[in-house]
Protein backbone atom coordinates (compact mmCIF):
# COMPACT_ATOMS: atom_id res chain seq x y z
CA UNK A 1 0.00 0.00 0.00
CA UNK A 2 1.39 3.17 -0.71
CA UNK A 3 1.42 5.89 1.66
CA UNK A 4 2.50 8.90 -0.57
CA UNK A 5 2.96 9.06 -4.40
CA UNK A 6 5.37 10.84 -5.99
CA UNK A 7 4.59 12.59 -9.32
CA UNK A 8 6.73 15.75 -10.78
CA UNK A 9 4.55 18.86 -12.13
CA UNK A 10 7.41 20.73 -13.00
CA UNK A 11 6.62 22.32 -16.62
CA UNK A 12 9.23 21.18 -19.72
CA UNK A 13 10.72 23.23 -22.14
CA UNK A 14 8.34 21.61 -24.76
CA UNK A 15 5.58 23.02 -22.34
CA UNK A 16 6.69 26.56 -21.88
CA UNK A 17 7.72 26.58 -25.81
CA UNK A 18 5.25 29.04 -27.76
CA UNK A 19 4.03 30.68 -24.12
CA UNK A 20 4.13 34.34 -23.33
CA UNK A 21 6.47 35.42 -20.70
CA UNK A 22 3.58 36.28 -18.45
CA UNK A 23 2.06 32.64 -19.50
CA UNK A 24 5.49 31.11 -18.78
CA UNK A 25 5.83 32.62 -15.72
CA UNK A 26 2.19 31.85 -14.45
CA UNK A 27 3.57 27.90 -15.49
CA UNK A 28 6.75 28.16 -13.57
CA UNK A 29 4.94 29.96 -10.03
CA UNK A 30 4.57 27.03 -8.74
CA UNK A 31 8.14 25.70 -9.17
CA UNK A 32 9.77 28.78 -7.52
CA UNK A 33 7.01 30.50 -5.91
CA UNK A 34 8.16 29.09 -2.70
CA UNK A 35 11.54 30.42 -2.92
CA UNK A 36 9.83 33.42 -4.05
CA UNK A 37 8.59 33.75 -0.69
CA UNK A 38 11.04 32.65 1.98
CA UNK A 39 12.82 35.85 -0.04
CA UNK A 40 10.04 38.14 0.46
CA UNK A 41 9.50 36.97 3.99
CA UNK A 42 13.54 37.44 4.80
CA UNK A 43 13.01 41.35 3.36
CA UNK A 44 9.60 42.18 4.96
CA UNK A 45 11.37 40.75 8.58
CA UNK A 46 14.38 42.29 7.54
CA UNK A 47 12.65 46.04 7.30
CA UNK A 48 9.89 45.11 10.30
CA UNK A 49 12.44 44.18 12.67
CA UNK A 50 15.87 46.11 11.46
CA UNK A 51 17.60 45.73 15.03
CA UNK A 52 17.26 41.96 15.22
CA UNK A 53 16.20 40.08 12.42
CA UNK A 54 18.86 41.02 10.06
CA UNK A 55 21.86 40.41 11.88
CA UNK A 56 24.50 38.15 12.07
CA UNK A 57 23.02 36.55 15.76
CA UNK A 58 19.87 35.83 14.52
CA UNK A 59 21.13 33.92 11.60
CA UNK A 60 23.35 32.06 13.78
CA UNK A 61 20.65 31.87 16.33
CA UNK A 62 18.39 29.81 12.90
CA UNK A 63 21.30 27.59 12.01
CA UNK A 64 22.07 26.64 15.36
CA UNK A 65 18.27 25.67 16.26
CA UNK A 66 16.95 24.37 12.59
CA UNK A 67 20.01 22.29 11.28
CA UNK A 68 18.50 19.29 13.38
CA UNK A 69 15.23 19.67 12.11
CA UNK A 70 16.54 20.21 8.61
CA UNK A 71 18.68 16.95 8.92
CA UNK A 72 15.77 14.77 10.07
CA UNK A 73 13.33 16.47 7.10
CA UNK A 74 16.30 15.07 4.50
CA UNK A 75 16.01 11.53 6.41
CA UNK A 76 12.06 11.47 5.99
CA UNK A 77 12.27 12.66 2.65
CA UNK A 78 14.06 9.73 1.68
CA UNK A 79 11.11 7.04 2.34
CA UNK A 80 9.06 9.62 0.66
CA UNK A 81 10.57 8.70 -2.66
CA UNK A 82 9.83 5.37 -2.99
CA UNK A 83 5.89 6.68 -1.90
CA UNK A 84 6.31 5.97 1.90
CA UNK A 85 6.54 7.63 5.01
CA UNK A 86 9.29 6.82 8.35
CA UNK A 87 8.01 8.33 11.47
CA UNK A 88 10.46 6.93 13.53
CA UNK A 89 12.75 10.06 12.61
CA UNK A 90 11.20 11.42 15.18
CA UNK A 91 11.04 9.01 17.75
CA UNK A 92 14.21 7.48 16.70
CA UNK A 93 15.87 10.84 17.76
CA UNK A 94 14.66 10.68 21.11
CA UNK A 95 16.74 7.42 21.63
CA UNK A 96 19.47 7.81 19.75
CA UNK A 97 20.54 11.08 21.77
CA UNK A 98 20.07 9.38 24.97
CA UNK A 99 22.11 6.23 23.74
CA UNK A 100 24.79 8.27 22.06
CA UNK A 101 25.69 9.89 25.76
CA UNK A 102 24.99 6.92 27.92
CA UNK A 103 26.68 4.33 25.83
CA UNK A 104 29.96 7.12 26.99
CA UNK A 105 29.17 7.73 30.05
CA UNK A 106 27.76 4.63 31.71
CA UNK A 107 29.42 1.92 30.08
CA UNK A 108 32.51 3.64 29.21
CA UNK A 109 32.60 3.41 25.61
CA UNK A 110 34.58 5.80 23.53
CA UNK A 111 32.97 8.05 21.77
CA UNK A 112 34.20 7.39 18.01
CA UNK A 113 32.89 3.76 19.12
CA UNK A 114 29.79 4.71 20.92
CA UNK A 115 28.59 6.74 17.79
CA UNK A 116 29.25 3.95 15.47
CA UNK A 117 27.01 1.71 17.29
CA UNK A 118 24.49 4.32 17.23
CA UNK A 119 24.60 4.84 13.71
CA UNK A 120 24.40 0.80 13.18
CA UNK A 121 21.52 0.45 15.64
CA UNK A 122 19.51 3.24 13.99
CA UNK A 123 20.19 1.48 10.30
CA UNK A 124 18.67 -1.79 11.90
CA UNK A 125 15.96 -0.35 13.01
CA UNK A 126 15.88 1.10 9.69
CA UNK A 127 15.71 -2.24 7.89
CA UNK A 128 13.39 -3.75 9.81
CA UNK A 129 10.98 -0.69 9.17
CA UNK A 130 11.86 -1.71 5.98
CA UNK A 131 10.64 -5.23 6.52
CA UNK A 132 7.51 -4.37 7.97
CA UNK A 133 6.48 -2.48 4.92
CA UNK A 134 7.93 -4.71 2.38
CA UNK A 135 7.74 -8.16 3.90
CA UNK A 136 4.84 -8.20 6.35
CA UNK A 137 2.85 -5.31 3.63
CA UNK A 138 1.74 -3.19 6.61
CA UNK A 139 1.33 0.23 5.57
CA UNK A 140 4.61 2.63 6.47
CA UNK A 141 2.76 5.09 8.18
CA UNK A 142 1.36 2.53 10.93
CA UNK A 143 4.64 0.41 10.96
CA UNK A 144 6.82 3.01 11.20
CA UNK A 145 4.37 4.69 14.33
CA UNK A 146 4.36 1.13 15.76
CA UNK A 147 8.51 1.40 15.79
CA UNK A 148 8.74 4.49 16.77
CA UNK A 149 6.62 4.28 19.14
CA UNK A 150 8.73 1.48 20.89
CA UNK A 151 11.70 3.27 20.64
CA UNK A 152 10.41 6.31 22.53
CA UNK A 153 8.96 3.69 25.15
CA UNK A 154 12.72 2.23 26.05
CA UNK A 155 13.95 5.79 25.76
CA UNK A 156 11.52 6.57 28.64
CA UNK A 157 12.40 2.92 30.83
CA UNK A 158 15.55 3.70 30.24
CA UNK A 159 16.18 7.36 31.71
CA UNK A 160 13.01 6.55 33.96
CA UNK A 161 12.05 10.12 33.27
CA UNK A 162 15.23 11.90 34.36
CA UNK A 163 17.71 13.59 32.70
CA UNK A 164 21.49 11.50 31.62
CA UNK A 165 23.97 14.22 32.80
CA UNK A 166 27.84 13.46 32.72
CA UNK A 167 30.90 14.92 31.28
CA UNK A 168 31.61 14.01 27.89
CA UNK A 169 35.09 14.50 25.81
CA UNK A 170 35.97 17.31 23.78
CA UNK A 171 36.10 15.09 20.68
CA UNK A 172 32.64 14.49 20.72
CA UNK A 173 31.07 17.72 21.61
CA UNK A 174 33.33 19.18 18.62
CA UNK A 175 30.80 17.33 16.35
CA UNK A 176 28.11 19.83 17.03
CA UNK A 177 29.86 22.48 18.81
CA UNK A 178 32.42 23.87 16.48
CA UNK A 179 32.17 26.99 14.48
CA UNK A 180 33.03 27.67 10.51
CA UNK A 181 32.95 30.88 9.53
CA UNK A 182 31.29 32.26 12.45
CA UNK A 183 28.07 29.80 11.79
CA UNK A 184 27.64 26.41 13.60
CA UNK A 185 28.99 23.64 11.68
CA UNK A 186 25.36 22.14 11.61
CA UNK A 187 24.49 24.38 8.61
CA UNK A 188 27.60 22.74 7.11
CA UNK A 189 26.73 19.43 7.76
CA UNK A 190 22.70 20.42 6.53
CA UNK A 191 24.29 21.70 2.74
CA UNK A 192 26.84 18.50 2.75
CA UNK A 193 24.22 15.87 2.90
CA UNK A 194 21.75 18.15 0.66
CA UNK A 195 24.23 18.07 -2.24
CA UNK A 196 25.11 14.39 -2.09
CA UNK A 197 21.30 13.57 -2.03
CA UNK A 198 20.63 16.28 -4.44
CA UNK A 199 23.47 13.79 -6.97
CA UNK A 200 22.28 10.86 -6.41
CA UNK A 201 18.59 11.45 -6.87
CA UNK A 202 19.02 13.71 -9.56
CA UNK A 203 22.05 12.61 -11.69
CA UNK A 204 22.20 8.10 -10.74
CA UNK A 205 20.01 5.79 -11.46
CA UNK A 206 18.96 5.23 -8.01
CA UNK A 207 17.46 8.25 -7.74
CA UNK A 208 15.62 7.52 -10.99
CA UNK A 209 14.59 3.97 -9.77
CA UNK A 210 13.17 5.62 -6.53
CA UNK A 211 10.98 8.49 -8.49
CA UNK A 212 9.26 5.56 -10.55
CA UNK A 213 8.75 3.83 -7.77
CA UNK A 214 7.46 6.31 -5.45
CA UNK A 215 5.14 7.66 -9.02
CA UNK A 216 3.96 3.38 -9.74
CA UNK A 217 5.71 0.45 -7.72
CA UNK A 218 3.87 -1.76 -9.75
CA UNK A 219 4.50 -0.20 -13.04
CA UNK A 220 7.90 -0.27 -11.86
CA UNK A 221 8.38 -3.97 -10.58
CA UNK A 222 7.36 -4.33 -14.38
CA UNK A 223 10.23 -2.71 -15.98
CA UNK A 224 12.58 -4.83 -14.09
CA UNK A 225 13.60 -2.37 -10.94
CA UNK A 226 13.61 -4.10 -7.64
CA UNK A 227 11.17 -2.27 -5.60
CA UNK A 228 11.33 -4.64 -2.49
CA UNK A 229 15.15 -3.51 -2.59
CA UNK A 230 15.35 -0.19 -3.00
CA UNK A 231 12.29 0.57 -0.83
CA UNK A 232 13.97 -1.07 2.00
CA UNK A 233 17.09 0.69 1.40
CA UNK A 234 15.09 3.98 1.84
CA UNK A 235 14.44 2.92 5.20
CA UNK A 236 18.17 2.06 5.86
CA UNK A 237 19.37 4.79 4.88
CA UNK A 238 16.58 6.73 6.61
CA UNK A 239 17.48 5.53 10.24
CA UNK A 240 20.89 6.14 9.25
CA UNK A 241 20.46 9.57 9.45
CA UNK A 242 18.07 9.70 12.14
CA UNK A 243 20.89 8.50 14.04
CA UNK A 244 23.39 10.48 12.98
CA UNK A 245 21.28 13.51 13.53
CA UNK A 246 21.05 11.92 17.35
CA UNK A 247 24.41 12.15 17.77
CA UNK A 248 24.93 15.47 16.73
CA UNK A 249 21.80 16.55 19.14
CA UNK A 250 23.43 14.61 21.80
CA UNK A 251 26.66 17.02 20.74
CA UNK A 252 24.89 19.93 20.75
CA UNK A 253 22.60 19.41 24.61
CA UNK A 254 25.14 17.62 26.00
CA UNK A 255 22.74 15.80 28.35
CA UNK A 256 19.79 12.89 27.32
CA UNK A 257 16.00 13.49 28.24
CA UNK A 258 13.41 11.72 26.40
CA UNK A 259 11.28 14.97 26.55
CA UNK A 260 13.61 16.23 23.59
CA UNK A 261 13.10 15.09 19.78
CA UNK A 262 9.24 14.52 18.99
CA UNK A 263 9.09 18.37 19.12
CA UNK A 264 11.14 17.85 15.65
CA UNK A 265 9.02 15.13 14.06
CA UNK A 266 6.61 17.61 12.78
CA UNK A 267 8.59 20.16 11.57
CA UNK A 268 10.67 17.40 9.73
CA UNK A 269 7.48 16.12 8.29
CA UNK A 270 6.58 19.94 7.42
CA UNK A 271 9.47 20.41 5.47
CA UNK A 272 9.56 17.39 3.54
CA UNK A 273 6.14 17.76 2.57
CA UNK A 274 6.96 21.72 1.69
CA UNK A 275 9.61 20.28 -0.42
CA UNK A 276 7.20 18.61 -2.79
CA UNK A 277 5.53 21.50 -3.53
CA UNK A 278 8.17 23.62 -5.33
CA UNK A 279 11.36 23.05 -7.33
CA UNK A 280 9.40 19.91 -8.39
CA UNK A 281 6.20 20.60 -8.01
CA UNK A 282 4.22 17.14 -6.77
CA UNK A 283 7.36 15.29 -5.95
CA UNK A 284 9.45 15.51 -3.24
CA UNK A 285 12.92 16.68 -3.46
CA UNK A 286 16.42 17.74 -1.73
CA UNK A 287 16.85 21.48 -2.15
CA UNK A 288 12.73 21.84 -2.11
CA UNK A 289 13.09 20.34 1.37
CA UNK A 290 15.71 22.80 2.65
CA UNK A 291 13.83 25.46 1.08
CA UNK A 292 10.37 23.94 3.08
CA UNK A 293 12.56 24.04 6.08
CA UNK A 294 14.06 27.21 5.81
CA UNK A 295 10.48 28.81 5.40
CA UNK A 296 9.47 27.37 8.47
CA UNK A 297 12.48 28.92 10.53
CA UNK A 298 12.22 32.78 8.93
CA UNK A 299 8.42 32.55 9.60
CA UNK A 300 8.84 31.34 13.25
CA UNK A 301 11.83 33.77 14.03
CA UNK A 302 10.23 36.69 12.91
CA UNK A 303 6.66 35.95 14.30
CA UNK A 304 8.26 35.11 17.52
CA UNK A 305 10.69 38.18 18.03
CA UNK A 306 7.67 40.32 16.69
CA UNK A 307 6.42 39.04 20.45
CA UNK A 308 4.48 36.01 19.09
CA UNK A 309 3.87 33.30 22.51
CA UNK A 310 5.12 29.96 22.64
CA UNK A 311 2.36 28.67 20.97
CA UNK A 312 3.09 29.99 17.77
CA UNK A 313 5.77 27.60 16.22
CA UNK A 314 3.23 24.22 16.36
CA UNK A 315 0.70 26.38 14.98
CA UNK A 316 2.97 27.43 12.34
CA UNK A 317 3.89 24.17 12.04
CA UNK A 318 0.24 22.36 11.78
CA UNK A 319 -0.91 25.12 9.84
CA UNK A 320 1.95 25.10 6.66
CA UNK A 321 1.73 21.46 6.91
CA UNK A 322 -2.13 21.05 6.24
CA UNK A 323 -1.91 23.32 3.74
CA UNK A 324 1.72 21.99 1.79
CA UNK A 325 -0.39 18.54 2.01
CA UNK A 326 -3.45 20.70 0.07
CA UNK A 327 -1.13 22.11 -1.82
CA UNK A 328 0.63 19.08 -3.22
CA UNK A 329 -2.87 16.96 -3.41
CA UNK A 330 -4.08 19.92 -5.43
CA UNK A 331 -1.39 19.90 -7.87
CA UNK A 332 -1.51 16.12 -8.49
CA UNK A 333 -4.92 16.09 -9.27
CA UNK A 334 -4.66 18.69 -11.89
CA UNK A 335 -1.58 16.50 -13.27
CA UNK A 336 -4.26 13.51 -13.55
CA UNK A 337 -6.89 15.47 -15.29
CA UNK A 338 -4.11 16.80 -17.54
CA UNK A 339 -3.09 13.68 -18.44
CA UNK A 340 -6.60 12.15 -18.72
CA UNK A 341 -7.60 14.88 -21.07
CA UNK A 342 -4.83 14.72 -23.46
CA UNK A 343 -5.81 11.75 -25.00
CA UNK A 344 -9.02 13.28 -26.12
CA UNK A 345 -7.59 16.42 -26.90
CA UNK A 346 -5.14 14.94 -29.62
CA UNK A 347 -8.11 12.90 -31.35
Amino acid sequence: MNSIKSTALEPTRSDLRGLSRGQAALRLLPVYGLPILTLALICLFAILLPRTFPTMLNLRSIVSDKSIIALLALAAMLPMTAGKIDLTVGYGIVLWHILAISLQTAFGIPWPVAVLIVLLLGAFVGFLNGLLVEVAQIDSFIATLGTGTILYALALWYTGGRQVVAPLPPGFLALNGTTILGLPIGGFYVLALAFVLWIVLEYTPVGRYLYAIGSNPKAAALNGIPVRRFTIATFVASGLLTALTGVLLASKLRIGQASVGLEYLLPALVGAFLGSTTIKPGRVNVWGTVIGVVILAVGISGIQQFGGSFFVEPLFNGATLLVAIGIAAYAQRRRGASAAAAPKTGA
